[in-house]
């Protein structure tokens, strides 16, 4: 039989639900079950795809092309694993199959209703997917008590009864605030949290509480004994350094250990040496660089999610920690690039329109003259393109015709396939696609192979009419894609220490034990920088 663990949240969003999720199947995983994460968004958006990231943080694009949310990326580098566009579920795919059925006539003239038409629908893709593994995390998006949170939690509650209470466990994240004033963990808000989500049929397994400090012993007494919680159960979630010593955190609490006894499984010792020694080697680390990210989202750090974790990754494996100096692409447009001075390296990200566009661009030409490493990702690749069409090639008003549909030098265009589309939403050049690189090449020394499958979300690409034009003038075009091999995939300078920009995301494959190639270099390069300036 499959195991099922709920994940709920209460009192305020933004504890850290996925981390809590992606360390409890890690810790499943560690065991040696094989494990999977779901995440539920209460949402009646069809996926993540079409939402600005200051709303929710960074889309994150999964191997099949979908766009989900950025938890899943939490899931993809915590369990070394490639998720699937099904491990994403949203209001707005069930009630879009509900609604389907129904016009088909499936239900037979029966009155659609959330109970039991909804709630089937989401019990149905939670085991469509439960199909294949020993374990299954379900994080349920949300607070319990918003009202898109009901179905789900209720489609929940009827999966404990049919499945049996021995296969489903519920673990409830909460809030335990520490008032200055009175100096003391208080658990009120908890249980409330508890009250509301038994006021809907379900109790809570384990309750991890979220803290600034530990939680204080008389804390831990008072919810175990308010909520019908043994105290073993109450986990203390303080405040770590960083993400990656969760697991580990949760591990010395005791959760993986309670969660195997509760769901009657063998408790095996967790084989955690890998993770941590990584976690180890990243907070040992002393020397560090400063890497700038020039983008539009910077005031939510979150909208960059991938390539923080990207920067990480590459830390370790370089043994130096990145500083990350974020920039607003709009200050360089008014400031100027002395916002970059004493950089070890920079990078340009993905990010659609025209805002900033200017400021991105300054700060490719600042990169490139003073010969800063350099990474450029996705639209940060389009716009490498355009400022040297326009500086080096003389090209005055080169652009992508995204943001200048009549400029005289349309160096980045529409995709063929893009054009007379009259939906946004899911209809980019999504996911993982071929990219075949040229030997001899900085991105074959980093990728040390001629074809790699890397993870896309975009609909402008290098307009080929021009790429002969750029090719004489030293731009090496050392990825390329399509049947034609005219799509342009990797760009890189030669004659430069290190500059080099991709069409494609190469934040979303890197894992911690196995950082972006691409990333890898540029915090190598960076730090070599260091040590010569």
């Amino acid at each position: 039989m499959t195991k099922f663990i709920f994940v709920t949240g209460g009192v305020v969003s933004g504890l850290g639900k996925g981390i809590t999720s992606a360390s409890i199947g890690l810790l499943m995983k560690a065991r040696g079950y094989t494990t999977t994460n779901i995440k539920i968004d209460p949402y009646l958006n069809y996926d993540a795809g079409t939402m600005n990231p200051y709303q929710h943080g960074e889309v994150f694009v999964l191997d099949d092309g979908g766009e989900v949310d950025l938890d899943l990326g939490n899931y993809e580098r915590f369990l070394d694993t490639n998720l699937t566009f099904d491990h994403n579920i949203t209001t707005g795919k069930v009630y879009s199959t509900v609604i389907e059925k129904e016009r088909k006539g499936e239900y037979l003239g029966a009155t659609v209703q959330v109970i039991p038409h909804i709630t089937d629908e989401i019990k149905r893709r939670i085991r469509e997917i439960a199909k294949d593994y020993d374990i299954v995390v379900v994080e349920i998006g949300g607070t319990v008590g918003d009202i898109e949170s009901m179905p789900f939690l209720e489609a929940a509650r009827q999966m404990q009864l049919e499945e049996g209470r021995e296969n489903v466990a519920f673990v409830h994240v909460t809030y335990v605030p520490k008032l200055k004033v009175v100096g003391e963990q208080k658990t009120k808000p908890t249980q409330h949290s508890v009250k509301e989500l038994r006021s809907l049929g379900i109790q809570p397994d384990a309750i991890v509480a979220r803290s600034e400090d530990p939680l204080e012993e008389s804390a831990r007494k008072k919810i175990s004994l308010f909520t019908n919680v043994p105290e073993e159960a109450v986990i203390s979630a303080y405040d770590v350094e960083d993400t990656y010593e969760v697991p580990l955190l949760l591990e010395r609490e005791g959760l993986g250990k309670y969660l195997t006894k509760r769901l009657g499984l063998e408790d095996r010792e967790p084989n955690l040496k890998e993770w941590e020694k990584m976690v180890a080697k990243y907070k040992a680390l002393q020397d560090t660089v400063e890497i700038a990210v020039v983008g539009k989202y910077v005031k939510l750090t979150d909208s960059y999610l991938s390539i923080k974790e990207a920067l990480k990754h590459a830390s370790v494996s370089n043994e130096v920690k990145v500083k990350i100096r974020w920039v607003e692409a709009e200050d360089i447009e008014e400031h100027g690039t002395k916002l970059l001075e004493g950089v070890d390296g920079i990078i340009v990200p993905g990010g659609f329109g025209a805002r900033g566009s200017e400021g991105k661009i300054m700060t490719i030409r600042y990169a490139r003259e003073n010969d800063i490493p350099f990474l450029g990702i996705c639209f940060g690749f389009q716009l490498t393109v355009v400022e040297f069409a326009r500086n080096v090639l003389g090209m005055k008003g080169a652009h992508s015709t995204e943001i200048d549909p009549q400029t005289p030098y349309p160096v980045v265009d529409l995709m063929p396939e893009q054009r007379n589309l009259d939906k946004l939403g899911g209809t980019m050049r999504l996911g993982a696609y071929p990219v075949k690189i040229k030997k001899g090449t900085l991105a074959y020394s980093l990728y040390r192979k001629e074809l790699v499958y890397e993870r896309h979300r975009h609909r402008w690409e290098v307009n080929p009419d021009y790429i002969e034009a750029f090719e004489k003038a030293g731009l090496v075009f050392s990825g390329i894609a399509g049947d034609d091999e005219r799509r342009m995939e990797i760009l890189e300078l030669p004659d430069k220490r290190y500059f080099i920009a991709t069409q494609f995301h190469p934040e979303f494959k890197s894992r911690p034990m196995r950082p972006a190639p691409v990333f890898h270099g540029l915090v190598k390069a960076a730090k070599e920088y260091k040590q010569e300036k």
